[in-house]
């Protein structure tokens, strides 16, 4: 998968691997592939490019409890030969080329010698991998089995192609409008929106995306709010490679999908397919009709590998669950709150409770531009921890940057004698809260009202605030001086943000 760098995206959850190998097992393709390959032996004769012979194509579909009389029973034998070959599950010996041309010439009919060219193939090594492996073994073979069919889905139609052969038997790429690494760039770039739009802040999204939508995901520009008619033939044209593609990923287990109504297609023509979904004129039951497709767990997992192949940073909820507390909340601190929470829950999960709020609370620690979010999420980490955590807790009641903090969880417990903070503390506490709230979701609809609690009971504020030794003094007063909903304090808050400003030089 080719990718661009990327922010990081929302960390995903899923299933543990032992799941996921599971699902793998399950998937229609891959589950043929494997029996295709332990029915291998001697015998199974393949062709110049490792292809089941078309004599052996009957038995394989037998094989796979297919009709062999039914013309989709040699083709999904076929292509689940093709996962087999490719993932190491069956090994070829391809016929050899050179040596007995004399004996290839005869015949006569211009197929006898090509029928004779062929090699063997026995089972893999790598197919004892699939009940003796770990899951991890498992899943291996079957990302393999998805670069094929994602390599395949990435071709055009048979007919098409057959269509643009030339005399001499070559691809005319020109008259087939097809360009092997851009259709490959599109479909990665499909998937990545899909996964995007599938990641929500609690992990994972359930409901299945319009497939109109993930086609104007891909044509419609960013700053376009009313498309144009030329740029709804493009989504529908999109939209219908996608349900032709999509059919096709289903099988390896990568989505859920539910293809466009064919009904609708005779109804309708390509322009007025995408024009409703895509205006998000039509209600549930007819977007559906337009085709619907879900990432499974399995899905997400696969699209997620090859995202962090590619360097973009996907991460999953869980994978900080060894690492130390300062790389824990340098990594929540970009997540949506949700999922910081999830993350930070399998962080303590088999921690001693004493030791794992020590160590959060050192790493909160920091005059960076970070550390106000670093402090929210420890804030946040500390929240379920009981009674075990007061020692640790009290012992930074003095720290100048974890004393507000420490007051606060003793406080919200009840705790008796807390020492009241002194005015620098209150006022450093005041200006962290607001960074952190401003550098974990911006300038929301409910910031002013904490602004205003937060300095109504303290006469003359911002004629103290303003010398806070804090890195985000200015940038904090100048918020609220834009949002602060008394305008007396907001002008304020400018005021005291200019003399900050001018106090730093």
């Amino acid at each position: 998968m080719s990718a661009e760098p990327h922010p990081t995206l929302p960390p995903v959850r899923l299933p543990s691997d032992a799941e996921l190998a599971r699902e793998a097992l399950a998937a229609p393709l891959f589950a043929r592939a494997v029996r295709l390959a332990r029915w291998a032996g001697p015998d199974t004769r393949v062709g110049v490019g490792g292809e089941l012979a078309a004599v052996q194509l009957p038995e394989a579909a037998a094989v796979l409890g297919l009709d062999p009389a039914d013309e989709e029973g040699p083709v999904l034998a076929s292509q689940a030969w093709r996962v087999a070959v490719d993932t190491g599950l069956v090994d070829v010996t391809e016929p050899d080329d050179g040596g007995d041309g004399g004996d290839r010439g005869d015949g006569g009919d211009g197929g006898g010698g090509a029928e004779e060219e062929s090699g063997t193939a026995v089972p893999g090594e790598d197919l004892a991998l699939v009940t003796g492996g770990a899951p991890g073994d498992v899943l291996d073979l079957w990302l393999a089995a998805l670069d094929t069919v994602l390599a395949d889905a990435a071709v055009p139609d048979l007919d098409d192609l057959v269509d643009a052969l030339d005399a001499g038997g070559e691809i005319d790429f020109d008259r087939l409008d097809w360009n092997p690494g851009r259709e490959a760039d599109f479909l990665d770039g499909v998937l990545a929106n899909l996964y995007l739009l599938s990641v929500s802040e609690h992990g994972a999204s359930d409901g299945p995306v319009p497939l109109p939508v993930l086609a104007a995901s891909m044509v419609v520009p960013e700053d376009m709010r009313d498309p144009t008619d030329a740029v709804l033939e493009q989504v529908s044209d999109a939209m219908m490679r996608l349900d032709d593609q999509f059919r096709q990923l289903e099988p390896i287990g990568l989505v859920e999908f539910r293809p466009v109504d064919e009904a609708l297609m005779a109804e309708a023509d390509d322009e007025e397919l995408a024009a409703g979904p895509v205006a998000g004129a039509l209600d549930d039951e007819d977007v559906s009709r337009y085709g619907m497709v879900r990432l499974t767990p399995l899905g997400l997992y696969g699209i997620r590998a090859r995202m962090l192949e590619a360097g973009v940073a996907a991460p999953a909820v869980g994978e900080l669950a060894d690492k130390g507390a300062d790389a824990l909340l340098d990594a929540v601190s970009g997540y949506p709150e949700g999922a910081a929470q999830a993350e930070i829950e399998q962080w303590l999960a088999g921690r001693e409770v004493p030791v794992a709020v020590a160590e959060l609370l050192a790493a909160a620690r920091g005059a960076d531009e970070g550390g106000p979010l670093r402090r929210l999420r420890c804030q946040q980490a500390l929240a379920p921890a009981g009674p075990e955590a007061e020692p640790a807790v009290r012992a930074v009641l003095d720290d100048p940057e974890l004393g507000g903090l420490a007051r606060v969880w003793l406080a919200e417990r009840g705790v008796a004698d807390v020492p009241a903070p002194d005015g620098a503390m209150v006022f450093w506490l005041t200006v962290d809260t607001i960074a952190a709230q401003l550098a974990a979701d911006g300038e929301t609809e409910e910031l002013p009202l904490l602004m205003q609690s937060l300095t109504a009971h303290h006469a003359g504020f911002f004629d103290q605030v303003w010398r806070v030794e804090h890195p985000a003094t200015v940038s904090v007063l100048e918020a609220m001086g834009r949002m602060h909903p008394d305008r007396k304090a907001a002008k304020e808050a400018r005021k005291a943000a200019f003399k900050a400003r001018s106090r730093q030089g």
